[in-house]
């Protein structure tokens, strides 16, 4: 399509936009010069004409200084140097000429009076002159926009189709707009062939992701399903006190397992088909987590403590959060197991509050802490106990804020929505 690259169209726009306005000013200044040539010599014909039959002369020459008009005559007597001088009070123009004779010089003298415009005249002239050099600039302006334009007209409607492309969401609609074969082999051209192959290693990625999150999903959960199932049986046969405790831990670990990857499908997907935008109910999805993870407390004298601050306990509908509620559970199953695991015996309370839009875990990790505090001000997490990476970026998918304070004598986790 361009024969020439972008740093060659842009100086041959430039010198293109130089060479016409350096015509206009030379025709402009052509022209100036041959008004002024035609006015000079109409003012003298028409001076002429004014004086017939009689011609008078303009131009005269003098050998003597008393020869000269009156108003000269002082200042020829200053034997003034060889040039020219100009008398705008007496409209006159003299030229100083060297003769044979090193003590006198000669005098040609210009009456210009008529011949010169007047000062209303000349006002007027720097008008018209004005008008034509704005009139110049900007017509040059506009020429240089419109040169500079068609020259970088690939790279704005390069600009133009990349903005218009969703890289969530992209068709193929969208890899025939970005083809480079529309934009040449020159500068542009290289830009649009990276940003096609970027494009089609992103839509091969998203194919791969999509693939193998389903596949993933179903050959890792089967087994589960499967080991789960096998329990079930075992623990409604007759089996002695050791035997059932080693069911138990099989149990949770199998659990554990299955919470993880569904974790870690939860992270790997791209897209979720609307889920991210799902409304559901926090306080029974923090109920779960609790249950689930009671079994860390056994042999533990620590309470658990649920606060719901500014909520109507009777109000079930409330609080309501916005995301991806197995992403919601497996955060908040995080944050429960850390505070269970590292309180130890006799540390309690652990406390969770419950606000409109705010869940925090605090556990204790000192007896010198004051129990009914309530958490208000926390930091980001650089790592704390089991998972927190995770929870940061599953909170980061949903749009939702998480955040750590952890000091010597409680651990505070803040969840927002």
């Amino acid at each position: 399509m361009y024969r020439y690259s972008l740093r060659k169209r842009v100086a041959i726009a430039f010198a293109m936009c130089v060479a016409v306005l350096s015509v206009a000013w030379g025709f402009a200044f052509f022209g100036a010069i041959r008004l002024s040539e035609d006015r000079v010599l109409a003012q003298q014909l028409q001076r002429a004409a004014e004086s017939y039959p009689s011609l008078a002369t303009n131009l005269r020459g003098y050998d003597e200084v008393g020869s000269l008009p009156e108003s000269l005559r002082e200042w020829a007597q200053t034997n003034p140097d060889e040039g020219l001088y100009e008398f705008e009070a007496e409209e006159l123009h003299v030229a100083v000429i060297p003769t044979d004779n090193e003590q006198q010089n000669a005098f040609v003298v210009f009456d210009v009076a008529g011949i010169e415009a007047a000062s209303s005249e000349d006002w007027w002239l720097l008008l018209v002159i004005t008008g034509v050099v704005g009139t110049l600039g900007a017509l040059g302006f506009g020429l240089g926009v419109l040169v500079m334009r068609r020259a970088v007209a690939p790279v704005a409607q390069l600009a133009k189709v990349v903005a218009d492309i969703d890289p969530e969401k992209l068709s193929a609609e969208d890899h025939k707009r970005i083809e480079s074969s529309r934009f040449g082999d020159d500068e542009v051209g290289v830009l649009a062939r990276t940003i096609e192959k970027t494009l089609e290693r992103i839509s091969a990625f998203v194919e791969r992701e999509r693939y193998f999150t389903s596949s993933a999903s179903h050959e890792l959960r089967t087994p589960i399903t499967v080991i789960i199932g096998a329990l079930e049986l075992l623990e409604q046969s007759n089996l002695s006190t050791a035997d059932a405790k080693v069911v138990e831990r099989v149990r949770r670990a199998t659990f554990e397992m299955k919470a993880m990857i569904e974790m870690f499908l939860c992270l790997a997907r791209e897209t979720d088909d609307g889920l991210y935008e799902e409304q559901f109910l926090v306080m029974p999805l923090v109920s779960q987590a609790i249950d689930q993870q009671r079994h860390l407390l056994n042999g533990k004298f620590v309470d658990v403590e649920i606060d719901l601050i500014d909520v109507e306990i009777d109000d079930l509908a409330k609080p309501i959060a916005c995301g991806h509620s197995q992403a919601f559970s497996i955060a908040v199953n995080n944050l429960v197991r850390n505070a269970f695991e590292h309180t130890l015996d006799g540390q309690g309370p652990i406390t969770i509050h419950i606000k409109e839009q705010v869940l925090f875990v605090t556990n204790q990790v000192s007896r010198e802490a004051d129990e009914r505090s309530t958490p208000t001000e926390v930091s980001s997490p650089n790592g704390y106990g089991l998972g927190l990476g995770i929870v940061q970026r599953l909170c980061e998918r949903n749009g939702w804020s998480f955040s750590l304070h952890a000091d010597e004598a409680r651990v505070a986790a803040r969840l927002s929505w």
